[in-house]
């Protein structure tokens, strides 16, 4: 059997995240996750901004740089009327994220009369629909790896890009091996040069495979323009198919991913039990007056239980807030989750011990259940952040904008690697003020203490004077009120920030003094006002 790819289409919408946030892309502006860019416009890429950078380096090289956080639910939201609109051509529409969906054109290619015309025809469909909102890209190739180079090409920005049938190997030679998205691999394949998806092809796959194992044989079909997997998949049985019927029908998002989240841990526990792993999920929903909508969702791996619920509840947040006459009149009676393509489980990797780390799956459930509960954006976990304060080390994301499932090298401690001139030393505090608490630091005369421009104490402090009821004792309980000795005290750190924006600019100088009552705190002064910034226990 020929190991061809299936001809595919692709609509990509360049820029995505940023368009969605509704930012001209005439304008710098960079969208961020974990403190580091993951989409730019174009205006910030020519300042220098790129992906992957962290964010004081993209905003050193852009000061007026928009700052945006990544808000996942909001692109999908938006791209629902692209997919919406491609479903005029094909039902079968494959949706791999906010921005990229894919369908095949066997079909739709006979109808209008060849791959060129039906490009043509989709392009002038979504013209109108992405009006202002940078418009899209499409690729027509054998496979959905080399469709989506294509569509990604510069070849493709004045129209589509439409690879022969058969040329899709000619086609990726050029390419480099870290179009790949395995950087462990094309680090390796670098440094054996083979730099280009060319060289890896023509290598025998007996060898490759010999030498670099599964991932290996991933790389070299798609070096060849062959499908990500052998053709001769095992496919599902029919009752892998999970369905939920809502009675009364649901008309919120929180209880329709609750039952998502749900169904999901069902559909994975059943193809974990027949060793197999799911690439592409079907997810259909139907409202009480009959209305049905039916996504394709497709992942570079194994979707998980969560990427699964995520999907689902990205489909019905899109489908249930769109305007009227798009959006369903009635309430979701009925929810379903189907496998559609699948692949042999590999396997994953238990823990020292053996066995499986449940806690980490109880952690999710209970993450889950309370986004059914409070929404989505109420349920937030911490991820580490580079900065000189305390308060700005570590940030609170939303939940739903990270897989709980996957490792979270952002939530190591270990992530910020770079110094931060003038960061406060170890040990962290115990507490850290929500709102800065007003003190006064006098020196040995009841004078207030300052910090000059050198960035200097104008006096040794001597006096604390604390509010009453503000801020931790050394016992845990309030800070009593009056003056108390300064002990000792280490310091100031002066901070400079963001000098080059005079609407965020912030000077201060951080001070720590231990008191008589045993009690040890981190104060900060700002515009001659100092305030207790965090505590030491």
């Amino acid at each position: 059997m020929s190991g061809a790819g299936v001809r595919m289409a692709v609509v990509w919408c360049p820029d995505w995240p940023v368009v969605a946030w509704g930012v001209p892309l005439d304008e710098p502006a960079a969208v961020l996750v974990a403190n580091r860019v993951v989409a730019t416009s174009p205006a910030a890429r020519a300042e220098g901004v790129r992906v992957g950078q962290r964010r004081r380096d993209a905003q050193s090289r852009c000061p007026g740089l928009a700052v945006l956080e990544r808000d996942v639910d909001r692109e999908v939201r938006l791209f629902e009327p692209v997919v919406a609109a491609l479903e005029a051509f094909t039902p079968r529409i494959e949706v791999t994220g906010p921005g990229l969906a894919g369908f095949p054109t066997r079909g739709p290619s006979r109808f209008f009369g060849g791959d060129d015309t039906l490009a043509g025809q989709v392009l002038g469909t979504l013209e109108p629909i992405l009006a202002r909102r940078g418009g899209a890209r499409i690729g027509v190739a054998d496979g959905v790896f080399a469709a989506r180079l294509a569509a990604r090409s510069l070849a493709a920005r004045d129209a589509p890009l439409v690879v022969p049938p058969g040329g899709a190997a000619a086609f990726l030679a050029g390419f480099s091996v870290e179009t790949l998205a395995l950087p462990a691999l094309a680090d390796v394949l670098g440094r054996l040069g083979l730099r280009t998806l060319g060289d890896l092809a023509a290598l025998e796959a007996a060898d490759v495979v010999g030498r670099f194992g599964a991932e290996g044989q991933l790389a070299h079909r798609l070096a060849r323009g062959e499908d990500d997997y052998p053709p001769d998949l095992r496919r599902p049985a029919p009752d892998l198919a999970v369905t939920w019927a809502f009675d009364p029908p649901a008309e919120r998002v929180e209880g329709c991913a609750f039952v998502a989240k749900m169904l999901a841990d069902e559909l994975h526990a059943a193809l974990d039990a027949n060793g197999l792993a799911c690439i592409r999920v079907a997810i259909e929903a139907e409202t009480e007056h009959g209305q049905t909508q039916l996504r394709l969702w497709r992942h570079e791996g194994a979707l998980s239980a969560a990427a699964m619920a995520d999907r689902a509840r990205w489909q019905l947040d899109g489908w249930l807030r769109q305007g009227p006459g798009v959006a369903p009149t009635g309430g979701i009676v009925r929810l379903t989750l189907i496998p559609d393509e699948v692949v042999p489980a590999t396997g994953r990797q238990l823990g020292f011990w053996g066995g499986r780390d449940e806690r980490a799956d109880d952690v999710t459930r209970v993450v889950t259940r309370l986004q059914a509960m409070l929404g989505p954006e109420a349920v937030l976990v911490p991820e580490m952040r580079g900065g000189l304060g305390p308060g700005e080390r570590i940030t609170l994301v939303p939940a739903a904008a990270v897989d709980l499932g996957e490792e979270r090298p952002a939530a190591a401690p270990g992530w910020v690697g770079e110094p931060w001139p003038g960061q406060i030393p170890a040990p962290s505090p115990a507490w850290v003020a929500p709102d800065p608490v007003p003190v006064d630091v006098l020196d040995g005369g009841g004078r207030p203490v300052g910090v000059d421009g050198r960035g200097e104490l104008t006096a040794p402090p001597a006096l604390v004077r604390l509010p009453a009821g503000r801020g931790p004792s050394a016992g845990g309980g309030p800070a009593v009120a009056g003056a108390r000795a300064v002990t000792g005290w280490a310091g100031p750190w002066p901070a400079d920030q963001r000098w080059w924006d005079p609407l965020t600019h912030r000077r201060r100088a951080r001070l720590q003094v231990t008191l008589d009552d045993a009690s040890a705190h981190l104060l900060a002064i700002e515009h001659r006002t100092w305030s207790i910034e965090a505590s030491y226990w």
